[in-house]
């Protein structure tokens, strides 16, 4: 079955090339048929070899969807509006990455994002209370810490939440911290 078109390379090529690329980490079926059309191999030749390894378990867009969630959202901090959306650009079907996404639930989440915020913190300098601009001041860490966590993903509301319970557990004054509204 070594077929070879005009178009690109061999069946056996085109399993090569996938399997190096499997090699680094789990891909979804979609890069690697765009990997494999970027080489120049055709569409028969890719979803030949593509259906062979989905048999042999090697392409596993499910799994796939459910090791990229938990590795992302464990290592990047990314957010499940974060991860849905790398999914999509993946090629994971909706309904594929739903089902990854609820691996997550709402207190993985917030822990989550308390933890980037956390760590955060240790580098800003929070103001003094007391001080002349200190309104002023938090309300510029509490910017720079939401948009982190919008950044990854997180929901605007948890993110305030987040930062607000944050920021007093170390001592920073937000009695009169409303949430986005205030800003």
């Amino acid at each position: 079955m070594q077929q070879r078109d005009e178009g690109g390379g061999t069946e056996a090529q085109a399993k090569d090339v996938c399997l190096r690329l499997l090699t680094d980490r789990a891909r979804s079926r979609h890069e690697l048929e765009a990997s494999l059309a970027k080489k120049g191999f055709t569409t028969e030749i890719a979803n030949a070899v593509l259906d062979r390894l989905e048999k042999a378990k090697l392409v596993d867009d499910e799994s796939f969807a459910q090791q990229w969630v938990q590795s992302r959202h464990k290592y990047s901090g990314k957010g499940k509006r974060a991860l849905s959306m790398e999914l999509r650009n993946k090629g994971v079907s909706n309904e594929l990455a739903v089902h990854a996404l609820d691996l997550i639930d709402a207190d993985d989440e917030r822990q989550r994002a308390a933890e980037l915020v956390r760590k955060r913190c240790r580098s800003l300098q929070l103001p003094d209370p007391n001080g002349p601009d200190a309104r002023a001041e938090r309300d510029k860490i509490v910017r720079k810490l939401v948009g982190m966590l919008a950044r990854r993903g997180y929901s605007q509301g948890m993110a305030f939440a987040v930062v607000k319970e944050q920021l007093d557990r170390a001592g920073a004054d937000t009695e009169d911290f409303d949430g986005p509204d205030s800003m």
